[in-house]
């Protein structure tokens, strides 16, 4: 079976060793993969799942890091760092195709400008494409399953490079069938005609929205799934929760679904409070909370269960 060292001098110049993780997310903090690809195109990415050959590595696929938490302890794996490579965006007619790391505020506000409505929700999410296709994003009334017509997947684990509709994705609230060792390397998405000035006004209401009512700092956003029929962000609120500091993370006192981590703060810390949380709000309410932050090496999570448990 390869394992690191084996996938390392397999990889060769291709590969980079011992790579800090938390700067590529939005919390800031975290440890680092002990392996680490930046593909310059879908060559690199078969390259990679020729050298991996079918072995059980951990692989997390990083994008622009909005939704993603690494322990302290970093990613016992290889990490697919999905960069600029994959960043563009072209407009044809009411087809946005973008790349698996472009930006979804960037698609939206393209969108707009092509005067193609149905994608300005995506303002208020800052990561990219293929984050989005992987967990269903979506915000202010709509989700990328709305819009998204196929999305092209590089999977790891069998080598091979393709395009699938979203039909074949099963799309649900925050979810897909897009495995851990999957790279969602772009996706096409259809819009349909509208008007740019009331696109852009739309824009600019929700990026207000956000500020007046979401934390800025670091954070990956929501933390917790929203439970049928519910709002997590009020069962904590309600839970007397906002505003809970566990040593270098705190509830947001502005949003209670938000988490903050200091500057130079610990991922563990952030961990830790999401558990007291889950507990706390559990024993008051008798609500269940399931995070939609993917967590990685903490325990119990990813890679520990090389089936991708959620936290």
């Amino acid at each position: 079976m390869t394992d690191i060292e084996d996938l390392a001098a397999r990889l060769g110049d291709l590969a980079r060793r011992e790579v800090p993780l938390g700067p590529l997310t939005t919390y800031r903090v975290g440890g680092a993969a002990r392996l680490a690809v930046a593909p310059r195109g879908e060559e690199d990415l078969l390259a990679v799942a020729e050298a991996i050959g079918g072995a059980e590595i951990p692989v997390l696929v990083v994008g622009r890091g909005s939704n993603l938490l690494v322990a302290d302890a970093g990613f016992d794996g290889v990490a697919i760092i999905i960069g600029e490579a994959f960043e563009g965006v072209a407009v044809e007619g009411d087809r946005v195709t973008a790349g698996g790391g472009a930006s979804l505020p960037v698609v939206a506000r393209r969108a707009a400008a092509a005067a193609l409505a149905g994608l300005e929700w995506a303002v208020g999410v800052p990561g990219s494409i293929g984050g989005a296709v992987r967990m269903n994003a979506g915000g202010h009334g709509s989700d990328i399953a709305a819009s998204l017509v196929r999305a092209r997947v590089v999977g790891l684990t069998h080598g091979r490079a393709e395009w699938r509709a979203a039909a074949e994705l099963d799309l649900g609230y925050r979810r897909s069938a897009i495995g851990w060792a999957d790279v969602v390397v772009a996706a096409e998405l259809a819009g349909r005609p509208g008007d740019r000035a009331a696109s852009e006004a739309m824009i600019a209401e929700i990026v207000r929205w956000r500020r007046a009512n979401q934390p800025g700092g670091q954070n990956a956003g929501s933390v917790f799934t929203n439970p049928p029929g519910d709002s997590a962000g009020r069962l904590v609120d309600a839970a007397g929760l906002k505003g809970l500091r566990c040593r270098t993370a705190q509830v947001s006192p502005k949003h209670a679904n938000f988490i903050q981590a200091d500057e130079g703060g610990s991922a563990d810390d952030v961990w830790a409070l999401i558990a007291q949380v889950r507990t706390q709000v559990h024993e008051r309410t008798g609500v269940d909370l399931h995070t939609e932050i993917r967590l990685i090496g903490f325990d119990g999570t990813y890679p520990q269960g090389m089936g991708g448990r959620r936290g």
